[in-house]
C-alpha cells in the first residue's frame, strides 16, 4: 500500500529515487519486447473473430471490469454474440478454464467470477490468451466478438480495438514508469489506443467520461436484493482504489464506523473477519463478495455498480467495430 500512496502523491516522493535504475531497466525491457513483436521476431496470434481489449497503462484498479460488462451488454444489443477472455489473475487454475456462475473465485479469479454472474456470456480464463480463445471458440462457436478483460500489454495477442481505462480521480499518478511510478507504459501510449475512457473525475482530461452508478444492495451469501443496511457497519475493500468505494458509501448516506483497505485482489478468508463482532454489518464491493460468498454471514452485503457512459463513447465504438467487423 505504501507504493500506491507514494505513486499517487503530487510530485515524486524522494524515497522512490533509489528505484531509478530499476525503472530504466524496466523501460528498456518493455521497449525491446514490444519492438520484437512489432517487427515480427516474436510471433503474434490473430483470432478468427474481432478482439476488443479493455486495459490500462497503470497499476491498480481503474474500472476495467464494469467497462467490460457494459461493452458486452451493448454488443448484445447490437446483435453480436460476445464472449470474454481474461488472464484469471488471482486464480489458481488449472488453465484454460471455462467460468460459470458456480466457479470458485480462488480457482478462476475474482473478476471473471463477477463477470460470469453479471453477463451470462461464455468466459474462459488463461494466462495464454491464444489458448483461452481456442478453448472458447471450440465450446461456443456462435461467438463473433471477443472482449479481453485486461491484456493491453499482452502483445502476443493481436487486437482490432483497444479501449484504455483511466482513473479520473487519481489520473496517471506521478507520471513515472514502474517501479518509480504506477505506469506500465508511457502517457504517449494513449495516443495509439482507439478509445480512451475516464472513470469519474471533475473534468474530462483523457477521454470519454463514465461514472459508476450504484445498484441495489445485495446479500453476499445468496445475492438477494435487500434494503439499505441499517445499524453498525464496517466497510472493507480489496480493490485497486479502495477509497472510491468508501466515498461511494458516504455519498449514498451509509454510515460506517470503520473502513479496512486491502491490496487489489486480496484473497479474503474467514480469518480476515474473525475479530469483527458478529452483529456488525460488513459492507463490501461486488468483486470482494465473489471471494467471500462461501463463508459470508447473513449481515454481509455488497453494492453492485454499473458503468454509465456518455453517448459519444458508444458512437465511437460502433464506428470502430464497423471498420473491423467480421459480423455475419
Amino acid at each position: 500500500m505504501f507504493w500506491q500512496r507514494a505513486w499517487y502523491r503530487s510530485g515524486l516522493d524522494f524515497r522512490l529515487i533509489i528505484l531509478w535504475p530499476l525503472m530504466i531497466v524496466f523501460i528498456a525491457l518493455s521497449w525491446l519486447r514490444r519492438a520484437l513483436y512489432r517487427i515480427g521476431v516474436l510471433p503474434t496470434y490473430r483470432a478468427p473473430v474481432p478482439v476488443v481489449i479493455i486495459g490500462n497503462i497503470s497499476v491498480g484498479g481503474t474500472g476495467k471490469t464494469p467497462v467490460t460488462e457494459a461493452v458486452v451488454k451493448w454488443a448484445q444489443q447490437q446483435g453480436y454474440s460476445p464472449a470474454i477472455i481474461s488472464r484469471g489473475y488471482g486464480g489458481q487454475g488449472p488453465f484454460p478454464q471455462q467460468v460459470t456462475t458456480t466457479s470458485q473465485a480462488e480457482v478462476v479469479g475474482d473478476e471473471p467470477k463477477l463477470l460470469a454472474q453479471r453477463t451470462g456470456v461464455p468466459i474462459v480464463v488463461s494466462p495464454n490468451r491464444e489458448q483461452a480463445i481456442t478453448t472458447l471458440l471450440q465450446n461456443a462457436p456462435q461467438v463473433n466478438l471477443i472482449i479481453s478483460d485486461d491484456g493491453l500489454q499482452h502483445y502476443r495477442l493481436a487486437r482490432d480495438i483497444e479501449i484504455v481505462v483511466i482513473d479520473g480521480e487519481r489520473g496517471l499518478g506521478n507520471g513515472w514508469r514502474l517501479p518509480l511510478g504506477p505506469l506500465r507504459e508511457p502517457k504517449q501510449r494513449l495516443r495509439q489506443a482507439d478509445i480512451v475512457v475516464q472513470n469519474g473525475g471533475a473534468e474530462s482530461l483523457y477521454g470519454w467520461r463514465f461514472s459508476l452508478q450504484p445498484d441495489s444492495w445485495r446479500r453476499v451469501n445468496d445475492h438477494q436484493e435487500v434494503s439499505v443496511p441499517q445499524g453498525a457497519s464496517i466497510a472493507v475493500a480489496g480493490i485497486g482504489n479502495p477509497q472510491r468505494f468508501f466515498d461511494t458509501l458516504k455519498q449514498a448516506g451509509v454510515t460506517v464506523t470503520e473502513t479496512y483497505a486491502y491490496a487489489d485482489h486480496h484473497p479474503f478468508s474467514a480469518a480476515d473477519f474473525a475479530s469483527i463482532a458478529p452483529a456488525t454489518n460488513i459492507l463490501m464491493t461486488e468483486k470482494d463478495a465473489a471471494k467471500c460468498q462461501v463463508f459470508a454471514q447473513d449481515n454481509w452485503f455488497y453494492l453492485p455498480v454499473s458503468a454509465n457512459f456518455e453517448d459519444g463513447f458508444w458512437q465511437q465504438l460502433q464506428t470502430c467495430l464497423q471498420k473491423v467487423s467480421y459480423k455475419e
